[in-house]
C-alpha cells in the first residue's frame, strides 16, 4: 500500500509540474520602422536569475516555455535600447503582442547605424558579420580588415581565401562585378560595409560558382527623412603617408529617395623578397614599391510607387591608377652563369562601370514578393611593362602591353511566397552573359615571334532556374532544392576558335535544421557547386614574367565540380553572448591546380612556366569555432580559429641532379592550414573604446614549396565627440613588425626565402556624420535588409 500511495503522489507531482508550466508569445518590432526585429535575444529572468531565453525568428516572433509564476521579460539587440517588462504566467499561453525597441539614440543622428561591436550570427545559410565601429578603426580599406573576420585570409598580394582555399566568389550587394578581387578590396572604404556574409554551402537559389563559397560584402544604404551625410577621412602613416576619403549623402522627399557617395583611396607601399637556390648557391632579390590611386562613386534613387511597388536605379563608376617598379637581381657563383638583371615598370589603368535596374511588388502576405533586375557590368584594363634586363654584357630593352575589355549583363527574376505559417517557395531564373577580349604585343626577344601578338576572346552564356522549398515544424526544419544550369562557353585565339565547352548541369542542395532548445541549434546542408577557369586562368597572356619564370593561362581547362556536406552547431548565452562552429567536407573532381614546368622557348637555362592544369578527384575537409563573449560590461571577447586540410595534386618540375635537367614529376600533399584570432573591445568610457587583435597562421605545405606560420598583433582606441557625430580613431596594425612570408621547398630546385611588406603602420581616421533625419523611413530594398534572400541570389537580392 505505501508503494502505491507513492507511486500514486508522483504521477499526481508530474502532472501537476506539467500542468504548471505554460507558453510565453510575443513579437519584436522597431519602434520607429513598425518592422521585424530578427535574432533579438529574449531572456526570462527571476530577479537577477536568467530561467530560459530565445532568439526571435525572421518575423520576429518568439516562444518560451517556463513554469508558471512572475518574472522580468528581457529583450535585447544591438543598435536598439533594452526592453524590460514584468509578467505573470497564469494561464497559458500568455501573448504578449507587440513588444516594441527603441533604436538607441546616438544611431538615429547618423547615416549609418552602427554598433560598437562585430557581432556575428550563424544563419541556416551563411555567417553574418555584422561589422562594427572596432572593425571600422582596424584599417581604411575592406582588404585591410579582412584579414579580422573567421575563416578569410588576405594575403601579401591582396588574394583572398575562404577555409584556406581561392576559390571563392566575391560579391557586392549581392551582384558580381569584372574587378579582380585583389584590387575590388583596396578600393572598398571599410567604412562603407554594413555586414560580410560568409556563404559556405550555399543553396540552389544561389549561382554555384566558387568551392569555397561565397563572400558577400553588404555596403551601408540611407533612408533616412530629409537631408543626411557622413564624411570620413583617414592616414595612414609608415614610412609614406597614404590617404582615404568618403562622402556619403541622402536625401529623401515623399515617394523618392536620392542616395550617393564618393570615395577616394591613395597608397604607396614597398614589397620586397629574397630567394636562395641551393644547388647553384644563387641568389635572387626583389625590390619593389608600388603606388595607386583609386576613385569610386554611387549615385541612386528609390522611387516608392506605392507601399506595393517600388522602383530602384543605381550606378557604380570605379577608376584606378597602379604603377609599380620591381627591381629584379639573379647572383650567381663566378664561372657558372651571367648575372642578370632586370628593372621593370608597370603602368596599369582600370575602369568598371555598373548600372542597375530593380522592380519590387509585395503582395498582400507578409514576405510574398516578385523582384526583376537588370544588372550591367562593363571594364577596362590596360597594362603597360617596361623591362631593362642585362644579362651578363648583353642588354635588352622591351615592352609589354595588355588590354582587357569586358561586359557582363545579367537579368534576374525572384518570387517568394510563404505559403503558410510552415512552408515557403522559392523560384526564379537568371540569364548571364560575358563578353571578354584580350590583347597582347610584346617585343620580349625570349618570346617566339608568332607569339608576341596575342588577341584572345573568351565568351560564355548561362540560363539557369532553380526552385526550392522549405518547411518549419516545432523544432525542425528543412529547405530542398535545385538549380538548372545551360553553361556554353567559347574562345577565340586570334580569330580563330580555340575552345568549347557547352553542358547542362543541375546543382541540388539539402538543408536540416533542429532546435535542441530556445537557445541550441544545429544545421545540416548539402550542396554541388562548380569552379569554372576563371579568364585569367585560361588566357594564353603573360599574367607576370620575371628573368627566370613566367606565368601563363591554359585555354584547354575544364570545370571542376564539388559535392559539399556541412554541419554547424550555434549557441546562445544570456546578454548577447554566443558560440557558433562547424565541420565541413568536400569531394572534388577534375580539381584545378598549379603547375610549374620547363619553358621550352627560354634560351635560359634556369627559365620556368607557371600554368594551369586538371587533376584527378579530391578531398577537404575542415573545422571552425567563433564566439562572441560578454565577459563584463566593460570588456567583451571574439575568439575563433579555424583548420582546414585539402589534398593537392600536381605536375610539378623537379631538377634531375645527374642529368642536370628538369624533369616532370606527378606530386600528391595534404595541405594543413591553421588559423586563430582573437579581438577584445574595452569600454573605458561612454565615450572612449579600446580594441586589441592578434592574428596567427600556421605553416602550410604545398605543392611547390612550404610556407612558415606568421603572426601579428594590433591595437586600437576610439574616442567619441560632439554628441557622437564625430569620432577619431588610432590604430597600429602589426606592432612588432613580424608578418613575413617565409618558404622553402624542393621543387623545383632546393631554395628558400622571405617576402616582407608594408605591415607595420599607424592609422588615424576621422568620422563625422551631420543631417536632421530622425525617423528612419521604410526600408528600402530587401537585397540589403532581408537575410532570408539577399545577396548573391540565383539569383537575385
Amino acid at each position: 500500500m505505501k508503494s502505491k500511495l507513492t507511486a500514486i503522489f508522483f504521477i499526481v507531482f508530474i502532472c501537476t509540474s506539467f500542468a504548471q508550466k505554460g507558453k510565453i508569445t510575443g513579437t519584436v518590432i522597431d519602434k520607429d520602422l513598425q518592422t521585424a526585429v530578427a535574432y533579438a535575444t529574449i531572456a526570462i529572468k527571476d530577479g537577477d536569475q536568467i530561467v530560459t531565453g530565445a532568439m526571435s525568428d525572421e518575423s520576429g516572433n518568439f516562444e518560451v516555455t517556463v513554469k508558471n509564476n512572475k518574472y522580468v521579460l528581457e529583450v535585447q539587440f544591438i543598435g536598439y535600447q533594452t526592453l524590460q517588462k514584468n509578467i505573470e504566467l497564469k494561464e497559458s499561453p500568455l501573448a504578449l503582442g507587440k513588444l516594441y525597441l527603441q533604436p538607441e539614440a546616438t544611431t538615429l543622428e547618423g547615416v549609418n547605424i552602427v554598433a560598437e561591436r562585430s557581432t556575428i550570427e550563424q544563419k541556416i545559410d551563411r555567417k553574418v558579420i555584422n561589422v562594427g565601429k572596432d572593425l571600422t578603426t582596424i584599417g581604411a580599406t575592406a582588404g585591410e580588415i579582412m584579414n579580422n573576420v573567421p575563416s578569410v585570409n588576405v594575403d601579401q598580394d591582396g588574394k583572398i581565401s575562404l577555409r584556406g582555399n581561392d576559390n571563392v566568389r566575391i560579391l557586392v550587394d549581392g551582384r558580381p562585378t569584372n574587378i579582380s578581387s585583389d584590387q575590388l578590396l583596396k578600393q572598398i572604404p571599410a567604412t562603407s560595409i554594413k555586414k560580410i556574409e560568409l556563404i559556405t554551402n550555399p543553396s540552389a537559389k544561389y549561382n554555384p560558382e566558387g568551392m569555397s563559397g561565397i563572400i558577400n560584402i553588404v555596403l551601408h544604404k540611407n533612408s533616412m527623412d530629409g537631408f543626411n551625410g557622413s564624411i570620413n577621412t583617414g592616414f595612414t602613416i609608415h614610412d609614406k603617408i597614404d590617404n582615404n576619403n568618403s562622402v556619403n549623402l541622402n536625401y529623401r522627399k515623399g515617394k523618392v529617395n536620392f542616395f550617393g557617395n564618393g570615395n577616394t583611396n591613395y597608397k604607396n607601399a614597398a614589397n620586397r623578397g629574397d630567394m636562395y637556390r641551393f644547388d647553384q648557391n644563387s641568389k635572387q632579390l626583389i625590390d619593389g614599391g608600388y603606388k595607386t590611386n583609386s576613385y569610386l562613386y554611387k549615385i541612386g534613387l528609390d522611387y516608392y510607387i506605392n507601399d506595393k511597388n517600388t522602383l530602384s536605379a543605381y550606378t557604380n563608376q570605379n577608376t584606378s591608377l597602379f604603377d609599380s617598379n620591381v627591381a629584379t637581381s639573379n647572383l650567381y657563383p663566378e664561372n657558372t652563369f651571367d648575372n642578370i638583371y632586370q628593372s621593370t615598370f608597370y603602368d596599369n589603368k582600370n575602369r568598371n562601370s555598373s548600372y542597375n535596374l530593380a522592380y519590387k511588388h509585395l503582395f498582400n502576405d507578409a514576405g510574398h514578393n516578385l523582384d526583376v533586375e537588370v544588372n550591367l557590368n562593363d571594364s577596362k584594363s590596360t597594362n603597360a611593362g617596361n623591362y631593362d634586363t642585362t644579362i651578363g654584357n648583353k642588354k635588352d630593352l622591351f615592352e609589354d602591353y595588355t588590354e582587357d575589355k569586358s561586359t557582363l549583363t545579367t537579368v534576374n527574376i525572384d518570387y517568394v511566397n510563404p505559403i503558410n505559417e510552415k512552408s515557403k517557395l522559392e523560384a526564379g531564373a537568371e540569364a548571364r552573359i560575358s563578353r571578354t577580349n584580350n590583347i597582347a604585343n610584346t617585343a620580349n626577344p625570349s618570346i617566339p615571334i608568332a607569339q608576341r601578338d596575342i588577341n584572345y576572346d573568351y565568351d560564355t552564356n548561362i540560363f539557369s532556374a532553380y526552385v526550392t522549398f522549405g518547411q518549419k515544424f516545432s523544432k525542425f526544419s528543412y529547405q530542398v532544392g535545385t538549380r538548372l544550369e545551360s553553361y556554353k562557353v567559347e574562345s577565340k585565339l586570334n580569330g580563330k576558335k580555340d575552345f568549347t565547352d557547352d553542358y547542362l548541369t543541375l546543382y541540388p542542395s539539402v538543408y536540416l535544421g533542429y532546435d535542441i532548445s530556445e537557445s541550441d541549434m544545429v544545421q545540416l546542408s548539402y550542396s554541388r557547386r562548380v569552379d569554372r577557369p576563371g579568364i585569367w586562368q585560361t588566357r594564353p597572356i603573360r599574367e607576370f614574367s620575371t628573368p627566370t619564370i613566367t606565368s601563363i593561362g591554359n585555354p584547354n581547362l575544364k570545370p571542376q565540380f564539388t559535392n559539399s556536406v556541412e554541419l554547424n552547431y550555434t549557441k546562445i548565452f544570456a546578454k548577447g553572448s554566443s558560440i557558433t562552429g562547424g565541420v565541413y567536407y568536400r569531394r572534388i573532381n577534375d580539381e584545378i591546380n598549379r603547375v610549374i614546368i620547363d619553358d621550352p622557348n627560354n634560351d635560359n637555362p634556369n627559365a620556368m612556366i607557371m600554368t594551369f592544369d586538371n587533376f584527378d578527384s579530391n578531398n577537404a575537409y575542415g573545422f571552425e569555432l567563433s564566439a562572441n563573449l560578454k565577459i563584463t560590461p566593460w570588456w567583451d571577447m571574439q575568439p575563433a580559429i579555424d583548420f582546414s586540410s585539402i589534398q593537392q595534386k600536381g605536375i610539378v618540375s623537379k631538377l634531375n641532379e645527374t642529368t642536370n635537367v628538369f624533369d616532370l614529376v606527378p606530386r600528391e600533399i595534404t595541405a594543413s592550414a591553421f588559423n586563430a584570432r582573437l579581438s577584445s573591445n574595452f569600454k573605458a568610457t561612454q565615450k572612449l573604446r579600446f580594441n586589441l587583435f592578434g592574428f596567427y597562421r600556421g605553416p602550410v605545405d604545398g605543392l611547390t614549396f612550404n610556407s612558415k606560420d606568421m603572426y601579428k598583433i594590433d591595437a586600437g582606441a576610439r574616442y567619441s565627440l560632439l554628441n557622437n557625430k564625430l569620432t577619431a580613431s588610432l590604430r597600429v596594425n602589426d606592432i612588432f613588425n613580424t608578418m613575413k612570408a617565409s618558404f622553402d621547398g624542393e621543387y623545383p630546385y632546393p631554395q628558400s626565402g622571405e617576402f616582407t611588406w608594408t605591415s607595420r603602420t599607424v592609422y588615424i581616421g576621422f568620422n563625422y556624420t551631420f543631417g536632421g533625419g530622425k525617423n528612419r523611413a521604410m526600408q528600402r530594398k530587401h537585397r540589403e535588409g532581408n537575410n532570408q534572400q539577399n545577396s548573391g541570389g540565383g539569383g537575385l537580392f
